[in-house]
């Protein structure tokens, strides 16, 4: 096994995400964590391998004597790699789920503190021994961390055998410095992270996210992971995070709790966001009304094309909302005044800056009403190639809209989610071993 000058010992949270590939530098997916086994007496604990997330988010383990370079930017294998899903055992510990964050002692006086001095771990590094095999030998530890409040304690770096702790499993463990080694992952792959924690330490990732992170993430996860975490939040913070959530996601969570928890929920939020929740609440779950967003892009006739592409811009949107402009007479928030038309997105980018809406408005495709089943929907999307849809109601309003994204969530099985972060399904108790290019060995 081979590592690069320089890297003779790597801190494990920059091998966070990195990609691993074969010995044709195809790539075979990114490390998600390092599995280690601790050992007693102080003994610095021996690296078994990588988990990694390989196309499909199946977790699968590759183990050290299947590596051949270890870099801060990149992991090389042999190519061979067994696709049977990982499953942690009783006698392994995952470094940067179980590790990051634990609050740990130092085991005798020196010149960094006294003996029994908490500190908390903000890193460990691994590094080849003689034995070729690898170990965390030195711990990146805090001292003087308190409440959020509090300024950034000493730091420093100390020997595995300097402190004492890490056999105790979850205990006195935040999530700051976890969430820093995933904090540039998308909601999407930072909610497969979560889905494959221990519920206490899901509920600690999720007491540290901000709450708009937090509700991007939610929406990544399947229902029950989201029940659970909504449950371990103190109620007013759950009023914001489905504040921050999308209307429609937001809504779909509500009906999955009882009645009279939902309501609370929504006593608790902002009026004017808690409105468009009741509203979506009273409509079926697989029709339009069920379906839509409250919070379409809309403009009036009198806005114009730099108007519309700025509103376009908006970071948060998802593509799909982004695709369409909606033109209705004022008030603009949803239900609208009348509905006029909708623009597309290329047709605004053909016109001059200055040009209003109101001379583009495709009128030729009749909107959905909130009664429309979803296999109309469906049609209708496809028939038109569309990617977003009106839905009107009866007095020519305009309710939301739906999304491609949306009705594909509704066509998938109601387990979809929890098949995907899982990596689909599982292969024989033996596994199966195969080379990075897909060929059996």
């Amino acid at each position: 096994m081979s590592v690069s000058a320089g890297a003779s010992r790597v801190f494990v949270s920059h091998l966070a995400g990195v990609a691993v590939f074969d010995p044709n530098a195809d790539s075979v997916g990114r490390v998600r964590d390092l599995v280690v086994t601790l050992r007693l007496g102080g003994r610095p604990p021996r690296v078994l391998g990588f988990v990694v997330e390989v196309p499909g988010k199946r977790r699968v383990f590759l183990p050290m004597n299947r590596v051949t370079s270890v870099e801060s930017g990149q992991v090389i294998t042999t190519g061979v790699i067994n696709m049977r899903r990982f499953e942690q055992r009783s006698t392994e510990t995952l470094c940067l789920a179980e590790l990051l964050d634990r609050r740990v002692t130092l085991r005798e006086t020196g010149p960094y503190g006294e003996e029994g001095e908490t500190v908390t771990v903000l890193d460990v590094a691994m590094v080849r021994t003689k034995a070729r095999e690898w170990e965390i030998d030195k711990v990146f530890v805090e001292k003087g961390r308190g409440g959020r409040l509090r300024r950034k304690g000493e730091t420093f770096v100390v020997e595995w055998s300097a402190v004492t702790g890490f056999a105790l499993r979850e205990e006195d463990q935040g999530a700051a410095n976890l969430l820093a080694t995933f904090d540039r992952l998308r909601p999407a792959d930072l909610a497969n992270v979560l889905h494959h924690l221990s519920p206490k330490r899901r509920g600690e990732v999720a007491a540290a996210l901000d709450d708009e992170r937090l509700a991007d993430v939610m929406e990544e996860l399947p229902e029950d992971d989201q029940v659970a975490i909504l449950a371990g939040l103190h109620q007013e913070r759950a009023a914001d995070v489905l504040e921050a959530m999308d209307p429609d996601d937001a809504a779909d969570l509500l009906s999955e709790l009882p009645d009279e928890e939902a309501e609370q929920l929504l006593q608790l939020m902002e009026p004017d966001e808690a409105a468009p929740l009741r509203r979506l609440l009273t409509y079926a779950e697989h029709t339009a009304g069920g379906l839509m967003t409250t919070e379409p892009i809309v403009l009036p006739p009198d806005g114009t094309v730099a108007e519309a592409l700025a509103l376009i811009r908006n970071e948060d949107l998802k593509p799909a909302q982004a695709s369409v402009v909606y033109v209705c007479r004022p008030p603009l928030e949803t239900p609208t005044g009348k509905y006029l038309g909708l623009v597309h997105f290329q047709r605004l980018l053909r016109e001059p800056p200055y040009t209003l809406v109101g001379s583009l408005v495709d009128r030729d495709l009749d909107p959905l009403s909130p009664a429309t089943e979803l296999p109309s929907v469906t049609s209708f999307l496809a028939t038109y190639n569309m990617v977003a849809a009106p839905v009107v109601d009866t007095t020519g309003n305009l309710l939301g809209a739906v999304t491609v994204d949306d009705v594909l969530d509704h066509l998938l099985p109601e387990d979809w989610r929890e098949a995907a972060l899982h990596g689909g399904t599982d292969h024989s108790d033996h596994g199966e071993e195969v080379t990075s290019d897909g060929s059996h060995i």
